[in-house]
Parts: C-alpha cells; structure tokens; sequence
C-alpha cells in the first residue's frame, strides 16, 4: 500500500522579516531592477523635451509637457523607494529605454517637420515606452508587495496608474485627429 505524505505549501505572503529578505537574491533582483526603470525615468526626462519640440499637434506638444513634469515626479518617486530600502538611488544602464529613445530620435531625422505623420510616429513613440514602463511598474509593484514593502509597492502602483493614465492620453489625441490627418498627408 503507497502512503502519501502531505507537504506544507510554502506560503507566498510575506514573512514581514525585512532584514533578512534585503540578503536576498530576490531582493538584489528587485533593486537592480529598480536602478534599471531609474535610468530609463531620467534618460526619458532627457528625450521628452525633444519630442514636444518635434510635435506640431499642441494637444501633442501638452502631453509632451505634461509627462515631462510626471517624469520628474516618477524620479523623485524612485528616490523615495531606494531611501525606504535603505539603499543609494543609483542608476544602471537601461538598454530596452535606450532603445526604445534611440527609436523615437530616428522618427523624428526620418519624417517631415510639421507633419501629423510624425505625430503619428511620436505617438507610436511614446506608446511603446509607456508599454515598457507600464509593464516595469506592474511588475515591481507586485514584487515589493510579496516581499512586504506594501509602501514600496503602493508609491510603485501610483506611478504605474499614471503611466496607464498617459498611455490612454496619447490614444485619445491619436485616435481623435492625428491618425486620420496622416492618412491624408
């Protein structure tokens, strides 16, 4: 006769052990990962002016403006989240933002000053990083909380909502003029 035995499943909650859990891979993984969005939040800082300045829609140019000043704030947010873990806000290189900048910069040398084609690829731009970002937040978030940084996690969920908030923006501006106008340039 086969017996069974029955093994606890390990818990997915947190131990609310944090000084252990800073030992961690896991939470070496979670903070570099940070340092990662770090860099992309102030590389994109960088390329948003340029950007606007390239638009030619001004609801365009305002959500250009808009993001820039919530960009700031995002870095600002990270400060925050590293000083919380008790670790240095340092960044570390981000080579799918700096992609996705380099990308946005060879939209605007390849289209036309003025044109709602080079809207329409500036959003397209723009919605990629917002993608990036979106999936980056949602992710950290749900990492700080099953490692029980709730107030790390909850600061990481209000930049996410705001990264969807934008994404949104962008496909209302899109959607509302700049899409149909470059199919007739």
């Amino acid at each position: 006769m086969a017996t069974t035995t029955k093994t606890k499943k390990a818990s997915t909650k947190p131990t609310g052990n944090t000084g252990k859990m800073k030992d961690s891979e896991f939470h070496k993984f979670f903070v570099d990962e940070l340092k990662d969005i770090y860099w992309a939040e102030k590389h994109l800082a960088k390329a948003l002016p340029k950007m606007r300045k390239a638009a030619t829609s001004p609801e365009l140019v305002e959500a250009f403006e808009k993001h820039t000043q919530e960009t700031e704030q995002h870095i600002a947010t990270l400060e925050e989240v590293f000083s919380m873990l008790e670790e240095k806000a340092a960044a570390k290189k981000c080579d799918a933002m700096a992609g996705l900048l380099e990308e946005a910069n060879g939209i605007i040398e390849e289209t036309d000053q003025g044109t709602m084609i080079r809207d329409a690829g500036l959003i397209l731009a723009a919605q990629k990083v917002e993608h990036y970002e979106i999936a980056t937040y949602g992710t950290l978030a749900v990492f700080a909380e099953n490692m029980g940084h709730s107030e790390v996690a909850s600061l990481l969920n209000q930049t996410l909502e705001n990264e969807k908030a934008t994404d949104v923006l962008l496909t209302q501006i899109a959607e509302g003029t700049i899409n149909a106008q470059a199919v007739e340039e």
